[in-house]
């Protein structure tokens, strides 16, 4: 006897209302763990994003364009000519570009003496990188052709100095030759990270050509506004600089870029972690369900209920039981989510992190991507989870049911 598929829902779901204890606390836990892997979620996708956006604004960008043999020796000789009107194709996936100077260099206060990174930038490019969101005290450079520094705020307490005052760098120059010159403080900015506010001294970017007596610049940072274009501009920028090379912000940062890739992981092993310890509570109720119904079972098989209608029975009542605390987990999730703020700041949790380039500023993503994927490999774990009770269903005999 072949029973219609809405008959047996209808069974199914009687069977769950039937045992309303036992199944109210099977929907609990389902709950709260579909509520906690989306909450993580959250605040690993946050993680993941903050991750890429602190090396993209690093002076890197989606693509960097260097010459061949840069990055083993930043010097100004391996600089290259840009034309001055030149701009990427496809301006409406480019979020913005910058082409900079940047050497190795000292820096020489009355006090202190530091190695820094000596970079010439034209301020109306660089809201590409950090300088775009960074507190400035003072002011920011007004042109390329400013002959002024903005340090930061962690260099100038290391060299005891401020706004205002003046410095010494040196660095070499296109003939190989050292060229020393003084300049006076504009501004200090402060980021989230001291190893940068350490690391990068700016200036305006013709005015460092002419220091080291050469118009040229050694890289080109492209930031991407559409991810779908990544390809594309990637391609369009290794045709025109053939001769350069083209690097993506993973190749120029591996380690980083390997624990955005690890993120994606760490989502799925702690889905499956706490999906694995539901789905023995689960298979573990619909035996217990399945043997309470012995007599039941098999007085229906008596009466010619086929094998397989009595597994979509069990499977139905799996399903229905995994949708329904998938279903008040995910409306929980999104209640608190929408409840909390979208920055939290965790100061006072992770005080000194700034020290090693940690955040302090913690921002929660959900991606409709995640939930869709909960909802499916959940309902997915819950059909599975039934095929053992199913089986022991269906091995129950007619006649040895109807003993009992």
């Amino acid at each position: 006897m072949a029973l219609p598929i809405a008959l047996i829902a209808q069974l199914s779901l009687r069977n769950i209302v039937r045992h309303r204890r036992r199944n109210l606390m099977l929907l609990v836990a389902i709950a709260v763990a579909v509520f906690t892997v989306l909450i993580i979620n959250t605040l690993i996708r946050g993680m993941q994003a903050d991750m890429q956006e602190l090396v993209v604004s690093n002076l890197n960008g989606h693509f960097k364009v260097h010459a061949p043999g840069y990055r083993d020796d930043p010097s100004i000789e391996r600089g290259f000519k840009l034309a001055v009107d030149w701009a990427p194709a496809n301006p409406s996936a480019i979020e913005g570009w910058a082409a900079r100077v940047r050497i190795p260099a000292v820096i020489l206060s009355e006090r202190e003496t530091r190695g820094v990174q000596f970079v010439g930038i034209d301020p109306a490019q660089e809201s590409i990188s950090f300088l775009g969101t960074a507190e400035i005290d003072g002011s920011l450079l007004s042109s390329a052709d400013d002959r002024r520094l903005l340090i930061g705020k962690e260099m100038a307490a290391q060299l005891e100095t401020r706004v205002g005052r003046r410095l010494v760098i040196m660095t070499q120059g296109a003939d190989g030759l050292n060229r020393e010159a003084g300049f006076r403080i504009v501004g200090t900015y402060d980021t989230d990270g001291t190893t940068i506010e350490k690391q990068f001294v700016f200036t305006g970017r013709n005015a460092l050509q002419k220091m080291v007596g050469a118009h040229v610049v050694t890289e080109v940072s492209v930031r991407v506004d559409d991810d779908g274009a990544h390809r594309t501009i990637g391609e369009g920028l290794a045709a025109f600089f053939a001769d350069l090379e083209v690097k993506t912000w993973q190749q120029l940062e591996p380690l980083t870029a390997s624990f955005v890739l690890f993120a994606d992981s760490a989502i799925f092993i702690y889905y499956f972690i706490v999906m694995t310890a539901l789905i023995f509570g689960l298979v573990n109720t619909l035996v217990t369900s399945v043997m309470e119904r012995v007599r039941e079972l098999g007085m229906l098989r008596a009466v010619g209920m086929r094998p397989g209608t009595v597994v979509a029975q069990v499977v139905f009542e799996s399903t229905f039981i995994m949708m329904i605390g998938v279903a008040l987990g995910l409306a929980a999730g999104w209640l608190v989510f929408q409840a909390l703020p979208t920055d939290i700041d965790m100061t006072s949790w992770v005080e000194g992190a700034d020290k090693f380039g940690i955040p302090n500023i913690v921002r929660l993503r959900l991606q409709i991507g995640d939930i869709v994927l909960v909802t499916f490999l959940s309902i997915l774990f819950g059909v599975l989870a039934s095929l053992y009770p199913a089986r022991k269903a269906v091995s129950i005999s007619p006649v040895e049911a109807m003993r009992r």
